[in-house]
């Protein structure tokens, strides 16, 4: 059978997650209908993982869930919460969702440990009476903004298993980002695979990334949403409605993205294949220009990477 894993301060991220891991494992009990996932889209550049057929259908028992266990704050959480996992399939209403004080009990329960409370609260958590010792020889995953490994490690004990993770908000719809610091046994790195593909795609990298990941992919989201927002209206100036102006240019957004991805194509050759002499894409391209909309969008990461590197840190007065 598989582990059992306890999710601590199961809010947007942690119901994002969970949702995505307790759909695969029910596809996975389809395995025709998952071997047509993705059909028809090359595979990706080596080094990325995305979700796959074979990504559950191959993986071993013991690097897959059996039993959930989801923490909150308050009792009306948790209700909602119950409520809205067992909207979420045939797994979805085995979910244990405990409320109050629970996180000691869950956590001793658990075999893998995803923390997924705000990052101000992270260390109050992992610094509960009788955590240390229900947290022994676990592995435990941070997915809290701005909190290092460093901090990580000095609020568990020795034999814990850290990992820092930073995954995004498209998670909700199994299309997220999610960037994970290296791991160095295989299982471990299979079961946080089966996690994070479940969800949208995950790479590995070094935590000295991570502030420019947390800027790129954590608020990335926003800052697209911004460019939709803007052709958007674009559209609606020059007179489409605005039902279709959206539509029109989220499915744009969607798929320039995955021509990237898929395709493996530059962005400039993107946009190359549709400037031609003379065109509206040119005149409009130069206008983008005039707004510095390239190096205004480029130091909007940076301004946001600097940020980031103080998130989960003490404040200092």
């Amino acid at each position: 059978m598989g582990y059992t894993l306890a999710v601590l301060g199961c809010g947007t991220m942690g119901v994002a997650i969970l949702s995505g891991v307790l759909s695969s494992l029910e596809a996975r009990l389809s395995a025709p209908l998952m071997q047509k996932h993705h059909s028809g889209e090359t595979e990706p550049p080596s080094g990325i993982s995305t979700p796959t057929a074979s990504q559950f259908l191959d993986a071993p028992e013991e690097s897959l869930p059996s039993r959930f266990i989801a923490t909150v704050g308050r009792e009306e959480t948790g209700r909602k919460l119950k409520k809205t996992f067992e909207g979420l399939g045939r797994f979805g209403s085995d979910v244990e969702v405990r409320a109050g004080q629970g996180n000691v009990q869950a956590v001793k329960e658990a075999d893998v440990v995803l923390v997924c409370s705000k990052p101000n609260i992270a260390k109050s958590i992992l610094l509960e009476e009788g955590m240390a010792e229900a947290v022994k020889g676990k592995l435990v995953i941070s997915i809290c903004a701005g909190v290092t490994i460093s901090q990580l490690v000095s609020w568990v004990p020795e034999s814990t298993k850290v990992v820092r993770t930073m995954p995004n908000t498209p998670c909700k719809i199994r299309e997220g980002m999610t960037v994970v610091t290296p791991v160095s046994d295989a299982l471990s790195r299979t079961l946080i695979l089966n996690i994070f593909t479940s969800c949208g795609r995950c790479r590995f990298l070094e935590e000295k990334y991570f502030d420019a990941c947390t800027a790129l992919a954590g608020s990335g989201p926003a800052f697209v949403a911004l460019v939709l927002e803007a052709m958007t209206d674009g559209g609606v100036m020059m007179g489409l409605p605005r039902v279709e102006a959206l539509e029109l240019a989220a499915q744009t957004l969607q798929g320039t993205g995955r021509m990237a991805l898929y395709a493996g194509l530059h962005p400039a050759q993107l946009k190359d294949s549709v400037t031609t002499p003379g065109g509206c894409t040119i005149a409009g391209l130069l206008t983008l220009e005039d707004g510095r909309v390239r190096s205004t969008m480029a130091r909007a990461i940076q301004v946001a990477t600097n940020h980031a590197s103080g998130l989960g840190q003490d404040s200092k007065k």
